[in-house]
């Protein structure tokens, strides 16, 4: 084999090897889509690699709302493959001394993000295995050292992009936090005395249903049957700001239109609506950690 070839199998496998490293990139901001913020991003991630994947979570997360962002990426992650990489941008503290990570979690994804509560529900499930402070100094995209307010673009994109590229190693991103990550805290989940009590950690923003996060093993101990009528009270910071009566169903078409019902979500937790209408916004019910729902069988 002459030089020229040995060249030419060289250049093919070391491709091979990089094409190998490659893996999704996701994204989720709270920029919205009426200026040129996420495409901006976007390019620097295309600049990193033109033959980089990247996806959406959403750009619809309320402004500022870092709750919301951290149990959006809970409801995404376990969907996409070990390997993915997040980059999630809902940034209110963005240029202060808030830390900027990568976080690998234990089912193998990656999560690029200001360390400011975004990561309290995957901390819970499926856990940290390790979790890396962005060098900021060197992990940053070149010229842009005179910019603080867009981290998103200048640290978060193109890191996420080099880590999805297999440009950058995990090991590299910078050194290994010495504290815990920032976590929000809640109302967990629990049965006590016959009654769930958990948090209402979102809505579904299309239909107004009250998505809870009382999980279905819950539900099961309590020995709830389809067809069984629940009383259910909404709490706002520990004050009851709604009672009623509704029959746990397995779908929507259980009960008539406009009636309420409680069923088990996507996710299957325990969730509130009624059909083909918004309960959120009939009874002006909000999610946050602050907000929490209670349910009992009716005897």
């Amino acid at each position: 084999m002459n030089r020229h070839s040995l060249w030419l199998c060289a250049v093919v496998f070391a491709q091979a090897n990089r094409l190998l490293g490659e893996s999704a990139l996701v994204f989720q901001t709270d920029f919205g889509l009426k200026d040129g913020a996420v495409s901006a991003m976007k390019g620097v991630a295309h600049e990193v690699d033109p033959r980089l994947k990247q996806y959406d979570i959403t750009h619809e997360i309320p402004a500022y709302n870092v709750w919301e962002a951290g149990y959006r990426l809970k409801q995404t992650t376990p969907y996409w493959p070990a390997g993915t990489v997040f980059v999630n941008v809902v940034d209110p503290g963005v240029g202060t001394e808030r830390r900027a990570v990568v976080a690998r979690t234990k089912d193998g994804h990656f999560i690029v993000t200001p360390d400011n509560g975004t990561l309290t529900f995957l901390a819970e499930s499926p856990g940290l295995e390790e979790v890396r402070v962005i060098d900021i100094a060197r992990q940053r995209r070149r010229g842009s050292e005179a910019s603080y307010t867009f981290h998103g673009r200048d640290v978060f994109a193109y890191v996420g992009a080099r880590l999805a590229s297999g440009q950058l190693a995990f090991a590299d991103v910078g050194s290994v936090a010495t504290s815990d990550v920032v976590k929000i805290p809640y109302t967990h989940a629990e049965l006590h005395d016959g009654t769930l009590t958990g948090p209402i950690p979102v809505l579904d923003p299309q239909y107004g249903n009250v998505w809870s996060g009382i999980p279905k093993p819950l539900v099961d101990r309590l020995g709830l049957k389809p067809g069984d009528i629940l009383r259910y009270r909404i709490r706002h910071s520990g004050k009851v700001v709604l009672s009623g009566e509704a029959p746990f169903v397995e779908t929507f078409g259980k009960v008539p239109k406009g009636s309420p019902l409680l069923f088990l979500n996507s996710l299957l937790d325990l969730s509130l609506a009624v059909n083909q209408g918004n309960f959120a916004a009939k009874y002006h019910i909000q999610s946050g950690p602050e907000w929490s729902l209670e349910v009992t069988r009716k005897q």
